[in-house]
């Protein structure tokens, strides 16, 4: 990739524990940072709702914390698809560790899902984008970006049971909403906004909050909470490195000149297209292929970056290779895209049991189609995933505890590690750390494992810690 992408992925909890959810989330939370295990827990209240060792940084590089009540797994800052997806794959395995070291399997495990059938709740798989603060945000670029998040979903969707009343929020009433038995995205019932700021009740597309934790001279953050959370590795492999891309020709102004008629709906009614021809409405007032206007960034891209290095190569290949059996035969992606196939997973459950997809039963085997508990997990064993971005045991249990060597994610592990013996107290930040009696280190270039300093830096941390 051209630049730092980073994954914040929410866990849904199921337990049979009479204490609940809560509890095994406080639990796990504790035996993460239980005597420095993967990281170092906040000494220091870092918001209203995140008090002093309610989560805290791990060694390598990511952070892990309890955010309104879920568990929270965010991967180091990521410059190869490759670390990116085995980096993901690490919060899976940290969790299934963690709930057998502490007793706690299989009454307890976590879903890197969506949705909670019970209560209606959602929960998110948030995305993050480094930008230049060189790309022209035109409104014209701006509105072809969106355009590119809203149809994406048809090779990155998860894939759900039924609907959800959400859909209500902003006024819609198409016939038959309520009852898709199937959908291709489980966020879009609770997408209420193409463009905002917040990223709770009014949860929108593009979030514009302009947080960049770098150098705000040169970069800004694109922060996506819209998307669902990926399962299968190709799935994965295909919302980020297809989103690299597209933000690789914002940079360039090279993007398409495409506007949807209305971003919130189309994302909402494609949801529950689930057969092809796909057609969307755009602003001009043309009617067209979802498909058609996705392999006009998809040319693009090809025009501009192949060759440019594998992995580049490997993603156009995935890419191209999926919209041509979106088009012809969608259930030849079964293993590759998420929602394909788990519908085809549940239509075949549903023919043998003869259950109706309103039945609970169905719900329940949604959740286990997203499990980090490897015995249950109905998903990955199906998995077709292209030889580079499919992670070995070896590499993903390297990203349990070693961060990435090409990004700032080496500075902070090693400062860290640093300080795991100190008697000072510490305050560890995406873009900055301090400790008591020495000046804070700046980390405002997310490129850098080794910026200038970090030496001095730690020897006057050391001195002060001995005065």
């Amino acid at each position: 990739m051209n630049r730092i992408v980073g994954l914040e992925t929410e866990y849904g909890c199921l337990s049979d524990d009479p204490a609940g959810p809560p509890a095994a989330v406080g639990r796990i939370r504790n035996w993460v940072f239980d005597r420095g295990k993967f990281g170092l827990a906040d000494l220091h209240q870092r918001d209203w709702d995140e008090p002093a060792g309610n989560g805290g940084f791990l060694f390598n590089g990511g952070r892990c914390y309890v955010d309104m009540g879920h568990l929270e797994y965010c991967t180091p800052e990521c410059l190869d698809l490759r670390d990116l997806i085995r980096y993901d794959r690490a919060g899976d395995r940290m969790l299934a560790t963690a709930l057998k070291s502490d007793g706690l399997d299989p009454q307890v495990t976590f879903v890197r899902n969506n949705i909670d059938y019970h209560s209606g709740a959602t929960f998110g798989c948030h995305e993050n984008y480094l930008v230049r603060r060189s790309a022209p945000l035109t409104e014209e670029n701006v509105q072809s970006l969106l355009t590119f998040l809203t149809l994406r979903m048809v090779y990155c969707g998860a894939g759900r049971v039924r609907a959800s009343n959400t859909a209500e929020a902003r006024m819609e009433s198409v016939a038959g909403w309520n009852d898709a038995d199937f959908q291709i995205s489980q966020r879009a019932d609770y997408i209420n906004n193409d463009l905002f700021e917040w990223v709770q009740f009014n949860r929108a597309i593009i979030n514009t909050r302009d947080e960049p934790l770098a150098d705000p001279r040169k970069y800004r953050r694109l922060h996506l909470l819209h998307g669902d959370t990926s399962v299968l590795p190709a799935t994965l492999a295909l919302k980020i490195g297809t989103t690299a891309l597209v933000l690789d020709l914002l940079e360039i102004d090279r993007l398409p000149k495409r506007a949807l008629a209305d971003a919130v709906l189309s994302f909402r009614t494609l949801s529950r297209a689930i057969d092809p021809p796909w057609m969307t409405p755009l602003a001009d007032g043309s009617c067209v292929s979802v498909l058609e206007v996705l392999n006009e960034y998809l040319e693009a891209a090809e025009a501009e970056f192949r060759g440019r290095d594998e992995e580049t190569n490997e993603v156009l290949d995935l890419w191209r290779g999926t919209m041509t059996n979106l088009d012809g035969s969608p259930d030849s992606l079964i293993g590759v895209v998420d929602w394909v196939t788990k519908r085809w997973l549940f239509g075949q459950f549903v023919e043998s049991t003869g259950i109706a997809w309103e039945d609970p039963w169905l719900q329940a085997q949604d959740l286990e189609f997203h499990s980090v508990t490897p015995e249950r997990n109905t998903s990955l064993s199906l998995a077709k995933t292209p030889k580079l971005f499919d992670p070995t045991v070896q590499g993903i249990d390297e990203a349990l505890t070693k961060p990435p060597a090409n990004t700032r994610a080496a500075a902070r592990s090693r400062v860290m590690r640093s300080l795991i013996d100190q008697r000072a107290r510490y305050f560890v930040d995406w873009e900055v750390i301090d400790a008591e009696g020495v000046n804070s280190l700046n980390l405002l270039d997310p490129f850098d494992p080794d910026p200038a300093g970090i030496d001095t830096w730690l020897r006057r941390a050391r001195a002060a810690d001995n005065f």
